[in-house]
C-alpha cells in the first residue's frame, strides 16, 4: 500500500473487512427496532441505523455479497469506485461512485436490500474512501458472501464479472 493509504488506515483505525478492503464502524444508533416491525428477512431486533468507513484500493476488491437491508454508499475521498450489482431476479447493473458528477459519477448511491454487490477501483494505484450507512442497522447475521462456485450456480449468465469479483 502507498503511504497515503497507510496513513488513512492508521488515522481512521481501519481493520481488514471480510469482503475485502478496510473498515471501521463509526456509528450504531442506541434505538432498537422490534422484530415485529422488521421485514421477514430479519428475525431479531436491530439498531435503527449503523455507519462505517470503508476503504478500497485498486490492489483489492470487495467480493460479491449481500445483506438484508438497504445500504447507502457515500464517497468521501480518492478516485472512482465501481459498484456492481445483481438483483434477486438476476439483472446485472453497475454505478460509478465518486466526486466527478459531470463524468457520470454519483457521490451517493443506495444498494437495495437483497442485491448481491461487489466493488472495485478501476484506476491503477488508486483508492476510494467511502461511508456505508445501513438501516435497519447492520448485523453480520444479515451478511452472506457465497463462494465463486455458488455465485456461478445462481447467476451463470454473469460468469465474467462473478469470476473477477468473488472468492
Amino acid at each position: 500500500m502507498t503511504n497515503k493509504i497507510n496513513e488513512i488506515v492508521k488515522t481512521l483505525d481501519l481493520l481488514p473487512h471480510p469482503e475485502g478492503g478496510f473498515y471501521k464502524e463509526t456509528y450504531r444508533s442506541s434505538g432498537i427496532i422490534n422484530p415485529a416491525d422488521l421485514p421477514d428477512t430479519i428475525t431479531e431486533e436491530r439498531n435503527y441505523s449503523t455507519c462505517i468507513y470503508f476503504l478500497l484500493t485498486s490492489e483489492n476488491f470487495s467480493a460479491f455479497h449481500k445483506i438484508n437491508q438497504d445500504e447507502i454508499w457515500h464517497h468521501y475521498k480518492g478516485g472512482r469506485l465501481t459498484l456492481h450489482m445483481i438483483s434477486p431476479e438476476g439483472v446485472y447493473s453497475f454505478v460509478h461512485i465518486g466526486k466527478f458528477i459531470s463524468d457520470g459519477e454519483v457521490p451517493q448511491f443506495v444498494v437495495p436490500a437483497g442485491y448481491y454487490f461487489a466493488a472495485e477501483i478501476p484506476e491503477k494505484d488508486s483508492y476510494a474512501l467511502c461511508g456505508c450507512t445501513v438501516s435497519p442497522g447492520f448485523d453480520f447475521r444479515d451478511f452472506s458472501m457465497p463462494t465463486r462456485d455458488n455465485m456461478l450456480k445462481l447467476y451463470p449468465e454473469h460468469q465474467d464479472i462473478i469470476a473477477r469479483l468473488s472468492r
